[in-house]
């Protein structure tokens, strides 16, 4: 399956959603899950870990920098990284995500999540039961 040979961070500061985004992207076949807290945690293990398939990150979050920046850096220094960026309370303005980039609002949809993580070639297609 796509995506499942790299692994994929997911950067949101509330535990609970942030355990929710890893279950679901578990069923959608991804096998490698990395987790960060904040931006400066997902920095930290971007820097480290080598070829993160794609972020899917929150806007709002503690620390030196919101999830915005933190897109914006990510594709500046890892331009094959793939983006997500996730909010319930901002809607990013025409032009503030990086090129490519694919925004979400919360509550999210689980099929409206997966479908874009298709697009993006992050996980391959569900067969229909």
């Amino acid at each position: 399956m796509a995506g499942s040979s790299q692994p994929v961070l997911v950067v949101e500061d509330d535990g609970l959603i942030r355990m929710d985004l890893v279950d679901l992207l578990t069923e959608g076949g991804i096998d490698q899950i990395l987790e960060a807290a904040n931006a400066d945690q997902a920095l930290r293990v971007l820097e480290t870990q080598s070829a993160v398939r794609a972020v899917l990150t929150d806007i709002d979050m503690p620390g030196s920098m919101n999830g915005l920046k933190l897109a914006q850096l990510t594709a500046e220094r890892w331009p094959d990284c793939r983006i997500v960026v996730i909010s319930g309370r901002y809607h990013p303005e025409q032009g503030a995500l990086p090129e490519g980039a694919r925004f979400l609002s919360k509550p999210l949809s689980e099929r409206r999540l997966l479908q874009i993580l298709q697009e993006l070639d992050i996980v391959g297609s569900r067969p229909k039961s």
